[in-house]
């Protein structure tokens, strides 16, 4: 099961008559204009900041000001243009670092004087208010139109669009200008006051479960099928089975975009815990009708973001345990939870380890001796740049004796991968940490789980279960998000132990 991101289409299930969605609140087409322009727009939709006495009485802004800018902005032509509107929105109406530092002062001034608590706790309110981006009004006001909550999910989403574009650089996230026309920035800030905005409304209280079957609409169904980021639909069919029997896909929805997927999870109801993918999405259920008797496991096999905007707000440990608890209606009997996920990212890692090892002439720190004469007697080549020319195309399943060759050793970097890679003390690998952060504890690292293309260059067919005890997710979150402490399984352990005692890394 992969972490979260937005989801990739699947062109074959494309054939529907419903128009599509469109992406983004429409609006008239238009040029950009001069910069003027578009900062008398701003200047008009962004409400000024009251003055903190006033502010709980200062009138909310006529609502076509707010609705100027949803139009405005829904007709801006592309990517670059929408990263400079929110780049002068976020420049000239952010925060008044003038007043923040004036009541920092006032703040510190109190702290080092006896005064009474109930001035102190004033003048930190004060704080607090000067530190609010004036632009955040605008955000607030919008929220309240019809359909202005699935507008600021998508301008997230395109903030975060001007990131992996690179239309937003350097340490200070600046834009990059557009032709004849000044440079506006876009501070993290902007993104942090939307996730933070945005996870207030989309909390687990207004969200929405949703079971998908084969009966359920067409759109669902289609979107369902487009947002699937794992293991791509192929066609019709194939979405059958991951809706039919002994399977189970949920979503949440939203009051303010009611139908419509926010985050998606699949499930296989099965009789231990899987180890291998191609049994879940490709081969077909024992039978038509159920037998309770023969579910004894429920896999989750994938969780896909329908919504880019979203990514960050806490969406799918929420999924999973209400959809823990859904099940467990359904099946009294059920007691074993578990994800079958893929490892992206592993692949890369060491790819990266082979090409710094292979310009160091005679550095192993990989494979044993017995292990780099086994693969060069496979390979017929030096064992570094031999294999990275294999894992990067998947070419090696082909040849039987080298996947045995690389049985053992690939199992063991992929252990370290997951177990002892780090970034700030927590897992390196995103879907690891998103499963540990859920109290999960990291239990089977499978060989050859996953023979697809992508599985085979993203992590080299491995995949990995993460065990779901439910009398102790609770501490288990607790210690790796204090402690930095990962759950591991015997198999995962030994193999970390393996590592260890032949590489030096």
């Amino acid at each position: 099961m992969r972490g979260l991101r937005p989801g990739l289409r699947a062109p074959r299930l494309l054939r529907l008559s419903f128009p599509p969605q469109p992406p983004r609140p429409p609006g008239r087409r238009l040029c950009l204009g001069p910069p003027g322009t578009m900062d008398e727009l701003l200047r008009r939709a962004v409400p000024p900041t009251p003055a903190y006495e006033l502010r709980e009485k200062t009138p909310a802004p006529a609502e076509a000001q707010c609705t100027d800018f949803v139009s405005f902005y829904g007709g801006l032509a592309g990517p670059a243009q929408r990263a400079e509107l929110l780049g002068r929105l976020a420049q000239g109406f952010g925060v008044d670092h003038g007043q923040v530092a004036e009541q920092s002062a006032g703040v510190l001034q109190l702290h080092q004087q006896p005064r009474e608590v109930a001035v102190l706790l004033q003048a930190e309110d004060r704080l607090r208010y000067a530190l609010v981006p004036r632009y955040r009004g605008l955000f607030h006001h919008i929220s309240k139109l019809d359909g202005g909550v699935r507008f600021l999910v998508q301008l997230r989403a395109d903030l975060l669009e001007a990131q992996a574009l690179k239309l937003v650089e350097g340490p200070h996230v600046r834009v990059r200008p557009h032709p004849g026309r000044p440079d506006p920035g876009i501070p993290r800030e902007m993104n942090g006051v939307l996730k933070s905005m945005l996870s207030e409304w989309f909390s687990s209280g207004f969200l929405n479960l949703e079971r998908v079957t084969w009966h359920s609409p067409c759109e669902v169904l289609q979107k369902i099928s487009e947002c699937e980021a794992v293991h791509p639909v192929k066609n019709w069919m194939d979405m059958k089975r991951r809706v039919g029997p002994y399977r189970r896909c949920y979503f949440f929805s939203h009051c303010s975009t009611p139908a419509e997927p926010l985050v998606v999870l699949h499930v296989a109801l099965t009789s231990d815990i899987s180890s291998n993918i191609q049994g879940i999405v490709k081969e077909c259920p024992p039978s038509e009708t159920e037998e309770s008797s023969s579910i004894a496991a429920a896999i989750f096999y994938s969780i896909s973001l329908a919504q880019q905007g979203l990514q960050g707000v806490e969406l799918g440990t929420f999924l999973i345990k209400r959809v823990v608890k859904e099940l467990q209606k359904e099946f009294p009997h059920l007691g074993v939870f578990s994800s079958l996920s893929p490892i992206p990212g592993f692949t890369k890692w060491l790819l990266g380890l082979l090409s710094t090892q292979g310009k160091e002439h005679g550095r192993n720190e990989l494979f044993t001796d017995s292990e780099c004469r086994e693969i060069t007697e496979v390979t017929g080549g030096p064992v570094h740049e031999s294999l990275k020319g294999f894992l990067s195309s998947g070419e090696w399943v082909k040849s039987e004796k080298l996947v045995q060759a690389l049985q053992v050793p690939l199992m063991r970097l992929c252990a370290w991968y997951l177990y002892g890679e780090k970034h700030r003390g927590y897992a390196l690998n995103p879907v690891a940490n998103f499963h540990l952060q859920n109290g999960a504890v990291m239990w089977r690292i499978n060989w050859m789980a996953d023979s697809s293309l992508k599985g085979l260059t993203s992590s080299c067919g491995l995949m990995v279960n993460y065990r779901y005890y439910l009398e102790q997710t609770g501490p288990n979150s607790i210690t790796y998000l204090g402690s930095k402490n990962i759950k591991a399984s015997e198999q995962v352990l030994s193999l970390v132990a393996q590592f260890q005692k032949n590489s030096k890394l």
